[in-house]
């Protein structure tokens, strides 16, 4: 049977502490470390060396997980990697187009895949707000020289 919200009201503790105000305001200090954390370490202290060894042993026995785990710190997976190709000049803001037309061209024969042309997308637009705004700010200063004059 479920109980009511009027039943329940005396039981609720509702929240703890006042909007902005923590119970512990100094928060939790640098470089405290989880127990279990501490307590895994303590208990692995000076076995890294035969756990290794043990891990490269089932992996050569054809454990494929251990095996996997080898590989996996051996050759982790790649992240990021170097892009290159002819991209456009990009003196003003009008060159963006030119530039996105080269993205799109490099994805089209496969120089480039369509993940690394939308982070170049986005460092294009990034550095296009650049100029935008140095240009705008050198305007402003030429405007304001003008006018105190």
């Amino acid at each position: 049977m479920a109980k009511s919200a009027e039943n329940t009201a005396k039981i609720q503790r509702g929240k703890p502490f006042e909007p902005g105000k923590s119970g512990n305001p100094a928060g939790k200090p640098k470089g405290a470390r989880n127990q279990i954390t501490l307590a895994i370490e303590a208990l692995l202290d000076g076995e890294g060396e035969a756990l290794t060894q043990k891990a490269i042993d089932l992996a050569k026995t054809g454990d494929m997980q251990a095996l996997r785990l080898c590989l996996d710190r051996l050759v982790p997976p790649r992240k990021d990697r170097p892009v290159s190709f002819e991209l456009p000049a990009i003196t003003c803001a009008g060159d963006a187009a030119k530039a996105s037309a080269a993205l799109v061209a490099a994805v089209s024969i496969g120089q480039i895949t369509p993940s690394e042309a939308v982070e170049l997308g986005r460092l294009l637009e990034s550095y296009v707000k650049t100029l935008e705004a140095t240009d705008l700010e050198e305007r402003l200063k030429k405007l304001e020289k003008v006018i105190s004059q």
